[in-house]
């Protein structure tokens, strides 16, 4: 596999592990084969364990002594929750954002939501989406609070957003709710807005989990727990 220059080798096997799951191609239980990823990417050990290392942090695998690395379990409820951790952290942020909004920040964030509405495809959204977090998490998320927001979103991958993103529209109208209460200096709506694009983002990855034959279909599609 050709190396990607800019990555960390043991981001680039995070990511691969990810899609491994998000594609079906391991499931709950299974074993992570160290050697056969070392072979597809290219790579030494080292890297690989590093990304088991963070994976495991993250909640995505489990190690055995002496026995390797497994999946977690993966099912709708654990999507749910990945993503509802994902909402609290961002709403710690948006919501500082409102408690001193910087007219620089605002402006920055509405010229994003432009972007948004203009947007004609799933990949210049989410691009446009990605910069509005960002904004706010330079600004307002300390070294602590933006490592916890960096690894909820190894399992908000770019790239199946960019695939899979069914409708803007319920999104972008979550990022204009969260920009006014940030300009209202609302904290409490702010971290509504996050909390509710979260359990959004949630629905639409187990639905399209369940149309890929990921998961099986429950009947409803939202959190078990």
């Amino acid at each position: 596999m050709p190396k990607k220059y800019g990555f960390k080798e043991k981001d680039l096997v995070v990511s691969h592990v990810v899609n491994l799951v998000l594609t079906g191609k391991l499931r709950s239980g299974d074993r992570v084969d160290r050697n056969e990823i070392a072979r597809e990417l290219g790579l030494s050990r080292v890297p690989i364990q590093e990304a088991v290392v963070q994976l495991e942090h993250d909640g995505l695998v489990t190690t055995q002594y002496h026995r390797g690395a497994y999946v977690e379990r993966f099912d709708e409820s654990v999507i749910f929750e990945h993503h509802e951790v994902y909402g609290v952290l961002t709403g710690v942020a948006s919501a500082r954002a409102a408690a001193d909004p910087a007219a620089t920040v605002t402006d920055r964030l509405e010229a994003l939501l432009r972007v948004m509405a203009n947007s004609n495809g799933a990949r210049r959204f989410q691009d446009a989406a990605w910069q509005y977090r960002q904004v706010i998490n330079d600004e307002y998320a300390g070294p602590r609070l933006g490592a916890a927001i960096r690894a909820a979103q190894t399992f908000l991958p770019r790239k199946f957003w960019v695939n899979s993103l069914p409708d803007h529209d319920e999104l972008r109208q979550s990022y204009d709710a969260e920009t006014a209460a940030i300009r209202a200096g609302d904290a409490d709506a702010a971290r509504t807005a996050c909390a509710g694009r979260a359990t959004t983002l949630a629905r639409m990855m187990c639905s399209e989990l369940v149309r890929r034959g990921v998961l099986e279909p429950t009947g409803t599609v939202s959190p078990a727990y």
